[in-house]
């Protein structure tokens, strides 16, 4: 089973109450939810959640870690073997798409990338800035430059190497990823909620974010000097929150900033989930005990056709 949909959509109070309901496992499915360090910010389960239903697959590595989508994959297939053998429900719950897009479709058997063209990338992205070479990603991989901010230089840089490398853009490659033996047979359940409730659901979250202290998260997550490009730097807050503990903004103009990126990506995912993700069930409002009639029904007749 997915459990699909935006950021404060309630996706995860769903997928928690799911595994309440049907003895399920509960198996992240957000690229940022896997630091340690980041909790709150990344909105990891708390101790109250953990005591209501299994958890897998959240705060598993540190933010220095190198961490892939392949290795996110290998766990969660792992994890799915295990909660099937133990009679459990798995339950993915995330909004990162090539998560969910690598479990259920597999990934590029791309080539290796040779260290100077890796290298090659980064310094051409630093010479240009973020948003010149998007432009000129987008001369050579339009698919991938379209779908990149100009401030994710991790993703823009690989997308520049593979073309380099390879002479095929990353769009290419990943179009043509085969579905692998092991991919899951899953039905999937989307929370679509209204733009305006959607949105004010993400500022109030943010706000409860920050009274329950993701500013010293940051702090401290600062003290650890890790490398600024590494991927956890792109959990929504922490580049807007680590401006005001170095002085360039003031609290107020941080956090107006962090739910405004916070509100962008929401769009950014609902744009993708809406074209990119095959859903099974639809729920165009935010998740609240409301629903549950209609999701749990739905569930139950999930549950009597699956296969053994």
């Amino acid at each position: 089973m997915l459990v699909a949909g935006p950021t404060a959509s309630g996706k995860s109070g769903l997928a928690m109450a799911l595994a309440e309901a049907v003895d399920g496992v509960v198996i992240n499915a957000d690229s940022m939810q896997v630091y340690r360090e980041l909790p709150l910010l990344t909105a990891q389960p708390d101790a109250d959640d953990l005591a209501c239903a299994p958890h897998r697959l959240y705060g598993i590595v540190s933010v220095g870690e190198s961490f892939s989508v392949a290795a996110w994959r290998q766990m969660a297939v792992a994890e799915i073997a295990a909660a099937v053998r133990d009679r459990r429900l798995p339950i993915l719950c995330g909004g990162t798409g090539l998560y969910l897009k690598a479990l259920t479709e597999g990934l590029a058997d791309i080539p290796a990338v040779p260290e100077t063209v890796r290298q090659a990338a980064r310094a051409l992205h630093d010479r240009l800035g973020g948003i010149a070479f998007r432009a000129l990603l987008a001369e050579r991989d339009p698919v991938t430059a379209a779908r990149l901010a100009p401030g994710d230089r991790q993703r823009l840089c690989r997308a520049w190497e593979v073309v380099e490398a390879t002479g095929r853009p990353l769009a290419d490659w990943q179009a043509a990823a085969a579905a692998p033996a092991d991919a899951p047979a899953a039905s999937t359940i989307l929370l679509a909620p209204p733009r305006a409730g959607l949105y004010a659901a993400c500022d109030t979250r943010f706000d409860a974010m920050l009274a329950a202290g993701a500013l010293a998260e940051v702090a401290a997550l600062d003290r650890l000097d890790p490398a600024p490009d590494l991927p956890a730097f792109r959990a929504l807050g922490v580049a807007d929150l680590r401006r005001h503990l170095a002085g360039e903004a003031d609290l107020e103009a941080a956090v107006a900033a962090a739910k405004q990126a916070t509100r962008n990506y929401a769009k950014r995912q609902m744009t993708w989930f809406r074209h990119q993700l095959a859903t099974d069930l639809v729920m165009d409002e935010q998740y609240s005990e409301s629903l549950r009639p209609k999701i749990f029904s739905f569930i139950r007749e999930f549950l009597l056709t699956a296969k053994p």
